[in-house]
């Protein structure tokens, strides 16, 4: 079977792009100038000149010799199997350009929770080293994109269990942030989920791996490749320092502050300095436990939070812990992907201070229900908005507290990704506190 091991290995031959969206489009034009032979197959009707799945477009991908997938089609679908089994080489752009790029020069990071932080806070590091540094990935453009320059600096690559699974060479650098649950309904199970994850760390190549030194990975540790040394959390408070809130995150600085001092030969100290010196600059994600607004309510403040990002149980327990001695109306649920929220539960019903429940489509109900056999007094209101999630939430803490929305699920049974989510919470909550001013 024909593998390539690169873009060029595509030139003049017949090519499927299946799944047509950001990353489908920015590998079609990747491949301007490579080939013209090019089979646009996508499950929903995205544009005129693709085919749908289930209208031809998995005949029609049949005939390619090579197949770049998109990472929303997951691995172990029946028809991408069915591709391999007929001599269809299924792989991925990102895979393609990893065979490409000068891969001592790109650090992968990956994890349940964490590695969009972890991602950008290393970027930053070695910016303040004077270092040229390109964050990309899920919150950066592809790098395949054939409108972006890698070919100086650093490359700093946020990789989805969705992309580890096609990947099969190693960067020079792969950090793995957290080792939790997630996307059960892509991956199939727990134990596949967190393999596939792992995997990018049994890549091909001689490599480093940085790891969190969490129990977790420890009990994985047979599982992950490369030179594996394992990171304690920093205990300087830097994070606090650049912004970020929760202990969860002080494991992300200290993961950054290691990738940066490995890859310039400086000690953690020399770049915790040069950071400590710049931290007033650092952006925080937006979506990661931000800071939208506050306003003064029944003598108390109210403050509301945007965790947008946290689509799985466990960044959601984190966030909780961020808050542990004030009164909390969580707002959560979404889209469900059959992920256990037992350990969800578990933080909410043992919390101390009031906490209300504020609970969004089929991801809510199961969160509500695992709530309810744990503590069936604690108030839960569901709803069929965020409009009246911001207002129920609001009315139940009148005099004060936290409005967290940090989801704990995918977005898209209400919008179209986490961003049109977020930016929703916020923009209510900004309508309804200048309505009362």
């Amino acid at each position: 079977m024909f593998r390539p091991t690169g873009f060029a290995d595509l030139a003049g031959r017949r090519v499927g792009i299946f799944g047509y969206g950001v990353e489908g489009r920015t590998t079609r034009r990747r491949l301007r100038g490579v080939t013209d032979t090019i089979v646009l197959v996508d499950d929903d009707d995205v544009d005129p000149e693709v085919v749908l799945t289930s209208q031809g477009g998995l005949d029609a991908l049949r005939g390619c010799e090579v197949v770049l997938k998109s990472p929303g089609i997951a691995r172990r679908r029946n028809d991408v199997l069915e591709l391999e089994r007929g001599g269809v080489t299924v792989t991925s752009s990102l895979n393609l350009w990893l065979h490409d790029v000068d891969r001592s020069r790109v650090v992968a990071i990956t994890g349940t929770k964490g590695k969009s932080t972890t991602t950008a806070l290393t970027t930053f590091f070695l910016q303040c080293l004077g270092e040229e540094a390109l964050r990309l990935g899920n919150f950066g453009r592809p790098p395949y994109d054939p409108d972006l320059d890698t070919s100086k600096g650093w490359l700093i690559l946020e990789v989805s269990s969705f992309q580890s699974v096609d990947i099969d060479v190693a960067p020079a650098l792969v950090v793995v942030t957290s080792l939790g649950e997630d996307h059960l309904d892509w991956h199939g199970s727990l134990e596949a989920y967190r393999s596939d994850k792992l995997s990018l760390t049994r890549a091909d190549g001689e490599h480093r791996t940085l790891v969190a030194n969490t129990a977790t990975m420890h009990d994985y540790a047979s599982q992950i490749g490369g030179d594996v040394a394992y990171v304690a959390p920093d205990v300087t408070h830097l994070a606090s320092v650049l912004g970020l809130l929760g202990a969860h995150n002080d494991a992300n600085v200290a993961l950054a502050l290691s990738s940066a001092a490995l890859l310039t030969d400086n000690s953690v100290d020399e770049v915790r300095a040069r950071v400590t010196d710049s931290a007033s600059t650092f952006e925080p994600l937006r979506g990661r436990l931000t800071a939208v607004a506050s306003e003064n309510v029944g003598g108390g403040t109210l403050r509301y939070v945007d965790d947008g990002l946290a689509t799985s149980a466990l960044p959601v327990v984190a966030a909780l812990d961020v808050f542990t001695d004030e009164p909390v109306a969580l707002i959560a649920g979404g889209f469900d992907r059959g992920v256990d929220y037992a350990p969800l539960a578990d933080a909410i019903a043992k919390r101390r201070p009031p906490t209300v429940v504020i609970l969004l489509g089929e991801a809510g109900r199961r969160i509500g229900d695992e709530v309810s056999r744990r503590s069936p007094e604690l108030l839960q209101m569901p709803v069929a908005s965020m409009r009246d999630a911001v207002s129920e939430a609001r009315q139940a803490l009148g005099s004060g507290g936290v409005i967290l929305l940090s989801p704990g699920a995918p977005s898209f049974d209400m919008y179209k990704n986490w961003e049109e989510r977020s930016e929703d919470f916020t923009s209510l909550v900004r309508t309804v506190i200048a309505a009362d001013t």
